[in-house]
């Protein structure tokens, strides 16, 4: 009775390549603001295709598990759909942390259900597979830890870590060989999953919150090369090609943002960024800042014929966008040319910015990217700076001291007025003062990211009452 309603391999294989067909799409719509709506939809799609496609497989022969298995991820799913914006890159480190301990698992089970009869090449993708998806489950968690705020945004580091964690990774890589060899000493196996868990800890943990947009970015590469690996074991090619994608799209974002803070992977990896520095003599006590009112902000910006909006995470924490919205329609009604400049690495995570800015609906032709922003600074007469430290800091181009020095930064201090909304004066996530605050054209707007902006949004005559 069961074979005379199997779905015939061929429908499943054109299910798989139309899923296929769609991650790709997805993957090329979602590199623009404007068509990522189509990206987001396309790849839902393909993974609802992805899905039907394995569940008409004719290997399967008792739906409960699977049954259960969808029931308990719907439920988990759900309210990880639902978290705040400003939660979105814990969230996405968790999702990988998910992903990565599935592939664990299917690579562990697929290992104990074949060995000893496994051949070479079989054998080192599987433990290709277990060791990556293993550093990424626990480097994940911690990430999003650091992310959440559970544990130290500051790098942890101590004596010799560099070497303890390399050791662990060479040890790990070294078990790997020795079960490709002798593919039958089950007794090794347990190390090669146990000992990328201890190193993906080892390795997150010395990292500063500053760096976190690109480890997640890498986290997420070393997901799909593991998702990859898994095609080859479950001989789906399905798998290989997202995986591919998955992991050839994170590592080429990570380029992207080391590119933009000018640091090299290692740097990242082992440069322990984030560290607070001390001032010299405590000098930075004895400067100055000047303040100013939202009345006395809402007088300058209305005043002025050019000006451009810097953000960066204060304004995601303080849930700030829709009120920054407001202020641009004020600005913009009163005749004022507006502009948002986006740093890559500002936030938590790649994009988050421009997310955020979408979700409030401002104009995607109104987000420039530092390359096309850098350039108008000059000719602007007020930049607005919410929340943004690092990105914006001039020690980069100066201090050859400074953790950031030779970084890219927003050209926000040759704009001839400079305001920026923050709680105090504490040092962004590279732990380091801000000499942009103590120059004579910067005015500090000390309060909540939230309230200020709706503050002059009101002096301006625009608010909602």
């Amino acid at each position: 009775m069961t074979e005379s309603f199997a779905v015939p391999q061929i429908v499943i294989e054109v299910i798989y390549l139309i899923a296929s067909a769609l991650f790709i799409l997805s993957l090329r719509w979602m590199s623009s603001p404007t068509t990522a709506r189509h990206g987001v939809l396309a790849g839902e799609v393909g993974m609802l295709l992805a899905i039907g496609g394995t569940l008409l497989h004719h290997g399967i022969i008792d739906y409960k598990w699977i049954a259960i298995a969808l029931v308990l991820g719907t439920i988990i799913g759900i309210p990880l759909g639902k978290v705040a914006m400003t939660a979105v890159p814990q969230r996405t480190a968790v999702s990988h942390a998910f992903g990565a301990l599935c592939v664990t698992l299917v690579g562990t089970a697929e290992y104990y259900l074949r060995a000893p009869d496994i051949s070479p090449f079989m054998m080192a993708v599987i433990g290709m597979e277990v060791i990556l998806g293993s550093l990424t489950f626990t480097g994940s968690l911690m990430a999003a830890g650091k992310l959440q705020e559970i544990l130290p945004q500051r790098p942890l580091t101590y004596r010799g870590q560099n070497f303890v964690n390399l050791s662990l990774l060479a040890v790990a890589i070294g078990l790997a060989i020795y079960l490709v060899m002798h593919p039958g000493a089950t007794h090794v196996f347990p190390f090669i999953v146990g000992i990328p868990l201890l190193f993906g800890i080892s390795m997150v943990i010395p990292i500063g919150g500053a760096d976190m947009p690109t480890v997640i970015s890498l986290l997420n590469a070393y997901a799909g090369l593991s998702a990859a690996a898994m095609g080859f074991v479950l001989n789906s090619k399905l798998l290989i090609i997202a995986g591919a994608l998955d992991g050839s799209s994170g590592f080429i974002l990570s380029v992207i943002m080391s590119k933009a803070m000018n640091r090299s992977f290692t740097n990242v990896i082992f440069g322990a960024f984030g560290q607070v520095q001390a001032a010299a003599g405590g000098a930075e006590e004895a400067k100055q800042v000047r303040s100013a009112t939202a009345e006395e902000a809402a007088a300058i910006l209305s005043a002025a014929n050019k000006v451009v909006i810097v953000p960066g995470y204060g304004m995601a924490v303080a849930q700030a966008q829709h009120k920054v919205r407001e202020l641009f329609d004020a600005l913009t009604k009163r005749g004022v040319d507006v502009k948002f400049a986006i740093h890559p690495v500002a936030g938590r995570m790649p994009g988050h910015m421009n997310v955020l800015l979408a979700e409030a609906d401002i104009p995607y032709d109104r987000l420039l990217d530092m390359d096309e922003i850098n350039g108008d600074f000059p000719q602007t007469d007020v930049a607005l700076i919410i929340g943004a430290n690092d990105v914006t800091n001039p020690a980069a181009r100066t201090d050859a001291s400074s953790p950031i020095f030779g970084m890219p930064i927003l050209d926000v201090d040759k704009s001839r007025t400079v305001m920026v909304i923050k709680r105090g004066m504490s040092p962004g996530f590279a732990g380091i003062d801000n000499p942009l605050y103590y120059l004579e054209k910067t005015l500090m707007l000390f309060g909540d990211a939230k309230g200020f902006v709706g503050n002059i949004v009101r002096e301006l005559g625009g608010g909602q009452g």
